[in-house]
């Protein structure tokens, strides 16, 4: 069925406003029976208007929204006197209602953002302007985008975050507020004043574009950039994170690019991923409008920063400052293995989990410290487990004492523990949510808080995370009739993943994986001596492997996931684990900055650099602060890194160092609990780092020395 028939066309559009002009439109759907309720499908579309006006330059308004109301992918066509749909530059005369079911995911979705291109043709727009028949707009609209191609052709240079996802909900899960439309060019900082001119080299450049539905302003944006680019001697690739799926952008694109332009209202999916490039930043009908300005403001960017190299290593510095040890939202790259991707799911669901530790960590730790205070050590054991449930004074919902420590110890322990509480629920969602994205939400968090209830623990949450995961995707796919489409996000594919999920964990995996999460507690409650020793040294050693890379992080997961079975013990075995693995990742970029200052003349310049930031990196617990030294001299900055790192993770196991907090580097230290243990790390810390610079400065003189030996002869 096409998008658009002579019954959806409305040559002389009239109205008092836009919303009497929409519901015009909208009637026509529901007389073509594509509407099965007129005023939910206008207050979903009355909810888009209010986020942001879709008028656009040159006289066009496309107002759209997605409704449960709405049984396929429709356009109406309307062409008015002249009707204000909020552009700036004056009344809209061509006007396109864009009604898309709730779903989505359907064939018919690929085709609009071709729509939204055609929009930005000019000789398209004068030859709807000039139509004289509904039959004509009709043949018109179906020439630029018909049903009948390959959803694989429909945007080749476009890229959604998940292929059939709603635009708003698919970037909803991710960090951050959504950007301003009238967002300001984000540059570096000001360059000499004799940087002016902007480079007249063709370039190569790449975008994100997205907008609240990711229906049309996503793909116009996309047209517009990339129209400008064109016209100003260069390429450029946009990425689309709107509604129809296709190919992210490559780590290859990106990485030739010369920088990168986003246009967007919502937080662009995995921005870290354009770390280190020049880097403009607007709102999304900026690149409608103005993609001519924002390529010329991409050149000067460019220009500056090759005038300028410092610019590139500040921002290089700090992209390695923001990828901290916790790791970042990882997504899973087209034709990456299946090992690869299950890592990858796993770390998301670890990286969203990480906030809930270290929020319920330093809580429970400030509770202890607290309570220590007023009560001495085996009294803050008992006081900080009242919280809600004791009788009497100590019953803070009942009698809090603004001025008593230990009230305070109490209420500080009853909201650690509640974000606790979290921990295997979130890491299951976001398992799901990596695999299947927002279907995959509802079975991971119901599964995960069903295998915290039954102690099944960091594992329950891991297979819970990857079977909810897996079953929404599964049931994503299924072939339904058009009535059922409606439905299925809110409906079918909750109920039927969650009862699968949950239902597979109680009855069948659930009890062996809680017997292997008690056995494994009880192992580590038993290390000490040797065993405790091994343990620190295998995961101090993966520490320093990759200083922040996949084997890095597996030692860092195995930490943080065990920090929810601690309890109100003080210094329980998984609080050990977490404070060698701490250490253990502090190492790398401290030895690198003490080598660079104790020999310096062993280094480069930009080393020497690097080296004064590695101190703050290091001591905030940023292992990557050490990749420029290893990407340089790999053999021997990583076999280095190896040592010393295992010895320190091996001291700390071995001294009984604990902490609560899954990050923070030295800045946490204070609420390790006793200054005998701040103590003892410090010292684990030292010595690997103090073994691992030495290293360094002996192979580095020793390969020096070799050097003008054989410099030598050859004279």
């Amino acid at each position: 069925m096409s998008l658009i028939t002579e019954q959806q066309v409305v040559l002389d559009l009239r109205g008092a406003d836009r919303h009497e002009a929409t519901r015009v439109l909208a009637e026509r759907l529901v007389a073509s029976g594509r509407c099965t309720d007129l005023d939910a499908f206008l207050a979903d579309v009355g909810k888009r208007e209010a986020k942001m006006a879709t008028g656009l330059p040159g006289g066009i308004g496309i107002p759209h929204a997605r409704s449960a109301a709405i049984t396929e992918p429709s356009l109406v066509f309307g062409r008015t006197d002249g009707i204000d749909w909020g552009a700036k530059d004056g009344p809209a005369r061509l006007v396109f209602l864009i009604a898309a079911p709730e779903g989505g995911g359907d064939a018919h979705m690929k085709m609009l953002p071709k729509l939204a291109r055609a929009l930005m043709k000019t000789d398209f727009k004068d030859a709807l302007s000039a139509a004289t028949t509904e039959e004509e707009v009709v043949r018109l609209v179906s020439a630029e985008v018909s049903v009948d191609e390959s959803p694989a052709a429909t945007a080749p240079t476009s890229a959604a975050a998940s292929t059939g996802s709603a635009g708003t909900g698919s970037t909803a899960a991710t960090s951050g507020a959504a950007a301003s439309s009238e967002a300001s060019t984000t540059t570096p900082p000001a360059a000499p004043a004799a940087v002016a001119t902007p480079s007249t080299r063709a370039l190569t450049l790449v975008g994100v574009t997205s907008c609240p539905t990711g229906i049309a302003h996503t793909y116009m944006a996309a047209e517009g950039l990339e129209n400008a680019a064109k016209a100003a001697g260069h390429t450029m690739t946009v990425e689309t994170q709107g509604s129809a799926g296709s190919s992210p952008l490559s780590a290859a694109q990106i990485a030739a690019a010369d920088a990168v332009i986003f246009a967007h209202d919502l937080p662009v999916k995995d921005a870290a991923r354009f770390a280190g490039k020049p880097l403009v930043d607007v709102g999304v009908k900026r690149g409608i409008s103005d993609g001519p300005q924002l390529v010329a403001e991409a050149e000067r960017l460019v220009a500056e920063w090759e005038a300028d190299p410092e610019k590139a290593r500040a921002a290089t510095a700090a992209a390695a400052t923001a990828g901290s040890s916790g790791g970042l939202v990882t997504k899973v790259e087209d034709g990456a293995s299946t090992l690869t991707r299950v890592r990858q799911w796993l770390m998301t669901g670890v990286s969203y989990m990480i906030p809930f530790v270290a929020a319920g960590g330093i809580l429970i730790a400030l509770a202890f410290m607290l309570a220590q205070v007023a009560l001495g050590e085996q009294g803050a054991i008992e006081i900080v487990q009242y919280g809600l449930t004791a009788e009497g004074e100590f019953n803070i919902t009942q009698n809090f004492d603004p001025i008593s420590l230990t009230s305070w110890a109490a209420l500080l322990f009853v909201m650690g523990a509640a974000a606790f509480g979290f921990l295997v629920p979130i890491l299951s969602g976001f398992i799901a949510f990596a695999i299947a994205d927002r279907p995959g939400l509802v079975p991971g968090i119901v599964g995960g808080s069903i295998a915290a209830t039954m102690g099944a623990g960091f594992l329950g949450g891991l297979v819970t995370g990857i079977v909810g995961g897996l079953v929404a995707r599964w049931v994503s796919g299924w072939k339904v009739a058009k009535g059922v489409r409606g439905v299925m996000p809110v409906v079918v594919i909750p109920i039927v993943s969650t009862l699968v999920t949950a239902g597979l964990f109680i009855t069948v995996l659930g009890r062996p994986i809680v017997a292997l999460t008690n056995s494994l507690s009880e192992a580590l409650g038993g290390l000490s001596g040797s065993s405790a020793l091994l343990l620190g040294l295998i995961l101090g050693a993966m520490m320093g492997f990759d200083l922040g890379g996949p084997v890095n992080k597996v030692a860092y997961a195995f930490a943080t996931g065990g920090l929810g079975a601690a309890g109100a013990a003080s210094n329980s075995p998984e609080l050990r684990v977490m404070a060698a693995v701490m250490a253990a990742g502090m190492v790398a970029p401290l030895a690198m900055a003490l080598a660079t200052t104790v020999r310096p003349r062993l280094f480069s310049e930009p080393e020497r650099e690097n080296g004064k930031a590695a101190w703050l990196l290091g001591a905030s617990f940023i292992s990557e602060g050490a990749i420029p030294f290893a990407a340089a001299d790999p053999a021997r900055i990583i076999a280095s890194s190896v040592v010393g790192s295992a010895i320190t993770g091996g001291l700390a196991m071995l001294f009984g160092a604990a902490i609560r907090a899954p990050h923070g580097g030295v800045w946490v230290l204070p609420i390790m609990g006793s200054v005998s243990q701040v103590l003892l790390f410090l010292l684990a810390l030292a010595v690997g780092v103090v073994v691992m610079a030495t290293i360094v400065v002996v192979l580095k003189s020793r390969d020096g020395r070799l050097d003008a030996v054989e410099a030598a002869a050859t004279v």
